[in-house]
Parts: C-alpha cells; sequence; structure tokens
C-alpha cells in the first residue's frame, strides 16, 4: 500500500508536489486557527463559570440566612421580644417597674455659648468675595 502510494508521489511532477504541500500547509494553518479560536472559547467559558459558581454559593448563603431570619421573625420567641422591649407590654403577673429620680435631684443645666458675631466692613467683605476666607481679622 505504502509502496504504491510512494509511486504515485514519485509520478507527480514538482510544480504539483510544491501545489500540494502549500495546501496542505494552508490547511493545516486554518485548522490551527481554528483549534485556538476554541481554546480561548473554552478558557472564557470557564472563567465565566467560576464566576457563576462564585455567586451560585454567595446567593446559597444569603438564602440560608434569609430563611433563618424569617423562620425568627415568625417564632414566638420574637414576637415575646417585640412585644417586651420595644412595646414595653407587659405580661400578666409582671410587676412594671418604672425608674425615677431621687426627690432630692434637681438637674444642672448646661449652658451653650452663643457663637460669637463678626463685624466686617465692606473692604473687608470685598476682599473675602475676592480672595476667599484668608482675610479675616
Amino acid at each position: 500500500m505504502f509502496n504504491k502510494l510512494g509511486e504515485k508521489i514519485k509520478g507527480i511532477n514538482w510544480a504539483d508536489r510544491r501545489l500540494i504541500t502549500v495546501l496542505v500547509i494552508v490547511v493545516l494553518v486554518l485548522l490551527m486557527m481554528d483549534f485556538n479560536n476554541r481554546m480561548s472559547n473554552m478558557i472564557q467559558l470557564n472563567q465565566m463559570e467560576t464566576i457563576l459558581r462564585t455567586k451560585v454559593a454567595g446567593l446559597e448563603a444569603t438564602k440560608m440566612v434569609v430563611e433563618d431570619d424569617i423562620a425568627y421573625a415568625t417564632s414566638d420567641r420574637a414576637l415575646e421580644e417585640w412585644a417586651r422591649e420595644k412595646d414595653r407590654l407587659i405580661e400578666e403577673g409582671d410587676h412594671p417597674i418604672i425608674i425615677m429620680p431621687p426627690s432630692d435631684y434637681t438637674p444642672v443645666p448646661t449652658a451653650t455659648p452663643k457663637p460669637e458675631t463678626i463685624v466686617l466692613t465692606r473692604l473687608e467683605i470685598w476682599k473675602e468675595l475676592i480672595f476667599g476666607g484668608e482675610n479675616l481679622p
């Protein structure tokens, strides 16, 4: 079989051999270019897959947290916490405690300082408008 192929190749003249060689090289170059495009697409798709897997894992974690929050919010314990702490309700049998200041306590007022007013002349006002607030006395 290889002998027959070798004889056929020897029977082809040099011009035809060059043409066949050029065609084979062109086909190989085209195949390599297609392979390169497929490899770059595969790399991009793998990167996208990694990003999406990370997002899915984050969303699953968020889902678990939200489900836990929903389970807590619909529980009796959350209702009682809200009633006692936020709404200040008491249960039957509880004794409310109201904290009051001592009878001899007088609150001390805190003085607030008055802002100092600066009187500017017209020239100083124009200087401040043109050059900024650096020239204040």
